[in-house]
């Protein structure tokens, strides 16, 4: 007789929410006065964050293996005014210009090995999806730390819809490319659109996640509205925003800083304190907000969810040591 251990990410089948109640982002929006005053003023407010839940709509349940991330969430001020968005500028201080992301409607592509291609509307997507929040851990590359409450479903479920073939191996993920909104992609150094990667392994693995609301929102325009990845145990430059297009492939994808510089920053990118960057240590990390210092876990925490994905002398022959 085989026993299955129930894993400890594991969510029960009652705690998923109906497809009739599923998270709605339009709902969201709908009827409120937030976001009314933005059309007034012709331009959305940073503070609402897009808007909140409907309050009429039962809340997605939060996932109660990832309920404690082990230190405490980073405040939504702090966090909506401190992000990585390259399209909108190379600086923190991004969030009033990504605010011209047209975020509604939006389509989301899956293609390339696969037996069901979709292109669907996002809203119409996650209304067939199971909807769950989330309290994780996100590690940046640049040594600094959040916790943020996500609100979204695992990218297995989507995979599952689109039925990979036998052989697809990776999962390329790709960004918009609309100089028209986004300024920093006028700048021709960077190889625009944004491009990330996961082995299909990774992106089957159930802490993979599509992320498309949080702290009980519609997704800030600034995180990578209206659906972006995160994958808590690699750092941040991997967890790609906006997604327009989700491609199942033979060949490893080459991520946009990998071919921006691939010295630094590899098609792995696994939370390792023992492998520095070339230019500074992963050994410690600033908590997001405070001047403290803490140590970094490998694989930010989750090794007992991941570790297994590596292992074996076929990645040790890579040579990147969980990093490159």
């Amino acid at each position: 007789m085989h026993y299955h251990r129930r894993p400890r990410w594991a969510l029960p089948e009652s705690a998923v929410t109906p497809e009739h109640i599923a998270v709605d982002r339009r709902a969201f929006l709908a009827g409120t006065a937030l976001t009314a005053a933005g059309l007034a003023l012709g331009a959305p407010s940073i503070a609402r964050a897009d808007a909140p839940l409907d309050p009429f709509a039962p809340k997605p349940p939060l996932n109660p293996d990832f309920a404690d991330a082990g230190r405490p969430v980073t405040s939504e001020d702090l966090n909506a005014r401190y992000n990585n968005f390259y399209e909108f500028g190379t600086s923190k201080d991004i969030a009033d210009r990504a605010q011209a992301l047209p975020a509604d409607p939006w389509t989301l592509t899956v293609d390339g090995l696969v037996g069901k291609p979709l292109s669907m509307d996002v809203d119409d997507l996650i209304k067939k999806l199971p909807i769950e929040e989330r309290i994780v851990r996100h590690r940046c590359v640049e040594a600094w730390s959040m916790v943020a409450p996500w609100i979204g479903f695992e990218l297995s479920h989507l995979l599952k819809m689109v039925e990979p073939q036998p052989e697809a191996r990776f999962v390329r993920f790709e960004s918009f490319n609309d100089s028209s909104f986004a300024p920093n992609q006028r700048t021709f150094w960077y190889p625009w659109p944004y491009v990330e990667g996961l082995t299909l392994a990774e992106a089957g693995n159930p802490l993979s996640f599509m992320v498309v609301g949080a702290y009980g929102k519609v997704l800030h325009k600034q995180f990578g509205a209206p659906i972006r990845l995160h994958t808590p145990w690699k750092y941040g430059f991997k967890h790609i925003k906006s997604v327009t297009k989700i491609t199942l492939t033979d060949e490893q994808p080459v991520s946009f800083w990998e071919e921006l510089q691939g010295r630094e920053y590899g098609f792995w990118a696994n939370v390792n304190p023992e492998v520095s960057h070339p230019r500074w240590s992963q050994a410690t990390e600033r908590v997001l907000g405070s001047d403290e210092r803490i140590p970094t876990e490998l694989f930010n925490g989750y090794g007992e969810e991941v570790a297994a994905l590596y292992q074996g002398e076929r990645f040790e022959k890579l040579g990147d040591r969980l990093y490159r």
